[in-house]
């Protein structure tokens, strides 16, 4: 049975993905760094701090998440990890995004040809409810729809 959730759109766009899942905070760098230095063709998260990721492909997915951690270049990360092609389709915060994600979506989207659609404001009843491999639709307005 799908389900409805209503966020804000911080970079809006409509795609239909599927949910990868991190129940606590995703580490950019840890995360993209072996992908992005050996240029691969997709993100296999490398965080082994994050056992919710670790070893899974986020690439093109709606990555479906509280906020980021990590160091300071977390939004150069994601703006790098967009320019290669590597990024997810979708960030979705159950939580108000972070600044450096925000840098990181904002950048992708004005500096790239491609965007990560962010919507956050989620709540954790979006995050308790969605799971790897469901269906989520992203509305322009920020309606998640999983299901």
């Amino acid at each position: 049975m799908a389900r409805e959730f209503k966020g804000r759109p911080v970079i809006a766009g409509e795609c239909k993905v599927e949910a990868v899942v991190s129940r606590q905070g995703f580490n950019t760098l840890a995360s993209f760094q072996k992908s992005a230095l050996a240029k691969k063709k997709e993100t296999i998260v490398s965080d082994q701090n994050n056992s919710d990721l670790f070893g899974k492909n986020i690439t093109g997915k709606a990555l479906c998440l509280p906020q980021t951690i990590g160091s300071t270049t977390g939004g150069m990360v994601i703006y790098t990890a967009t320019a290669l092609n590597i990024h997810p389709r979708a960030m979705l915060f159950s939580e108000p995004i972070d600044s450096l994600a925000a840098a990181g979506v904002i950048l992708s989207d004005v500096w790239t040809n491609d965007t990560i659609t962010a919507i956050d404001n989620l709540g954790q009843e979006f995050l308790d409810y969605v799971q790897d491999g469901m269906q989520v639709e992203i509305k322009m307005d920020g309606t998640v729809i999983v299901g």
